[in-house]
């Protein structure tokens, strides 16, 4: 199924998409936080301009999944907004999506990526942590979410 799963980029026509699939499985699991509405409502400030990227799974007419990529500061990213419809799970859209944004990551020659979860994603942790995430001692310090309990940074090396 994954190989009918496309990876496109972000473009203004599918802004919606990326509020909606966001907010799907933050409503289901914890609630949009301040800095949720902001990053969701404005991406191309708050992730484009920044040089973030955005990327949409699509499966057929229908986008299925999201993932954001944050500059923090050059060379720091933190994978971020990674979503995938509650209807379309299954198809592969989570790992590509991962693996573009780990792609991604490199092409823009990122040096340290990393990023915040909550515990309770078993599923999406464990993803993580196939694809290199290695889970810290502690949540990160300055932390911009109240729901993130874990934090992981990517250290495929040690996979």
């Amino acid at each position: 199924m994954s190989d009918n799963v496309e990876i496109v980029p972000f473009e203004p026509a599918l802004r919606a998409h990326f509020y909606r699939l966001n907010a799907q499985w933050l409503q289901r699991h914890f609630r949009i936080e301040d800095i949720d509405e902001a990053v969701l409502s404005d991406p191309e400030r708050y992730v484009l301009a920044p040089g973030g990227v955005i990327l949409f799974a699509r499966l057929g007419e229908h986008i299925i999944g999201t993932c954001a990529l944050l500059c923090e500061s050059p060379g720091v990213y933190e994978l971020s907004k990674m979503g995938v419809d509650e209807a379309f799970r299954g198809h592969g859209a989570g790992r590509k999506l991962l693996d573009a944004m780990i792609a991604e990551f490199h092409r823009l020659g990122g040096h340290h990526l990393f990023l915040e979860s909550h515990s309770s994603l078993e599923r999406a942790l464990r993803m993580y942590e196939k694809s290199g995430f290695v889970k810290q001692p502690s949540v990160r310090e300055g932390s911009h979410y109240e729901r993130a309990d874990v934090y992981y940074i990517y250290q495929p090396e040690k996979r």
